[in-house]
């Protein structure tokens, strides 16, 4: 584990340089690594896995899309995909990687096979953080821990196959065998993280939460409709709109971002870009600061986490939640952004 200082604040991380696939194969080599869920995080963390040389089984529901979709990515029914709590049988560390709602649901069942010695693996704090609301609290005879990576399962799969890292935190909640900690760093190293980074389960909820609901999806959403609206407004055609607020962040100057800062691409802008985003940037902080003090309040508050669980607990969940897909899909400033991709050298 390496020391390396982030802003001046020394934390401790680990890489793949100091802890290699080889000994994160050692390390699991006597272990039957359950997947339970085949949707969102299952694939990538799987397939990745599987092809790290990890002895990993899928559990999920038969005849449903993800188990159709489980046999497509190449896992064999009766060998290496299972119903559910056929793998919970076999797994001997078990990577409850469903739904918040759905791992609320399969609880009992997967209690029932968490025997002394086993291990219980997340990617999410949630289910643990509000165990009194989720119900989800593990014997104290199983190790307890989670990788959570700072991405989709799809980005993770993409950069696995680059043969790129993405980054993942890490937490040890429950230590009952010694070795939790080798355990859940060589999974981490196993899906594929670039590096690992510490933390305990109530942090990495707390700063998921309010980065979902901010600058990663919901706050940049937000900002894009009232830049595109305000363009709109002014008499700019949607193709100008959207390229002035989406397809010229995204596609040139966040991977320059990604590259090497924000200071790096304000240094390779024109003069004027330069001088009115060091202008504007403190102002759009203080507007928002406010807001973003308000949503982590109602995430350590557990508001944040009982509306998710009212919501994804209705019959009609994924009724409203398609309606509510469709009418961004459908809006303007999106169906431009359908032709403006269309348009890229790469999609003709």
């Amino acid at each position: 584990m390496a020391k390396l200082n982030f802003g001046g604040v020394e934390e401790t991380v680990v890489t793949r340089q100091e802890f290699p696939l080889e000994k994160a194969q050692e390390v699991l080599k006597n272990e039957v690594v359950a997947v339970i869920g085949y949707g969102i995080q299952g694939p990538g963390q799987a397939l990745n896995q599987k092809e790290s040389g990890i002895n990993v089984i899928v559990g999920q529901r038969k005849n449903s899309a993800s188990w159709d979709k489980a046999v497509a990515d190449g896992f064999t029914p009766g060998e290496t995909l299972f119903e559910i709590e056929e793998a919970l049988k076999r797994g001997t560390i078990i990577c409850y990687l469903l739904s918040d709602a759905a791992q609320i649901e399969y609880w009992p069942t997967v209690k029932q096979h968490l025997t002394p010695g086993k291990a219980l693996y997340f990617s999410h704090g949630f289910g643990i953080t509000f165990n009194e609301r989720t119900g989800i609290v593990p014997p104290a005879d199983v190790d307890v821990f989670l990788v959570a990576p700072k991405g989709s399962g799809t980005s993770l799969r993409r950069m696995f196959l680059q043969d790129r890292g993405l980054n993942s935190s890490f937490a040890v909640y429950q230590d009952a065998t010694g070795k939790a900690r080798d355990r859940v760093i060589a999974l981490g190293i196993a899906i594929g993280s670039g590096y690992l980074f510490e933390t305990d389960f109530k942090n990495e909820v707390y700063s998921d939460l309010t980065g979902e609901r901010g600058t990663l999806m919901g706050a940049v959403q937000g900002i894009f409709a009232a830049q595109y609206d305000v363009l709109r407004k002014k008499g700019h055609s949607p193709s100008e709109a959207f390229n002035e607020t989406v397809e010229e962040l995204t596609q040139s100057l966040m991977p320059l971002v990604a590259e090497n800062g924000m200071d790096w691409m304000y240094a390779n802008c024109s003069t004027t870009a330069q001088r009115g985003a060091l202008d504007w940037w403190k102002r759009f902080r203080d507007a928002t600061s406010p807001l973003f003090e308000e949503l982590y309040e109602s995430v350590a508050a557990g508001k944040e986490a009982q509306l998710s669980i009212d919501s994804n607990s209705k019959p009609d969940y994924r009724e409203k939640l398609d309606a509510e897909l469709k009418e961004l899909r459908e809006s303007e400033m999106w169906q431009a952004g359908k032709t403006v991709r269309s348009l890229r050298p790469e999609n003709n």
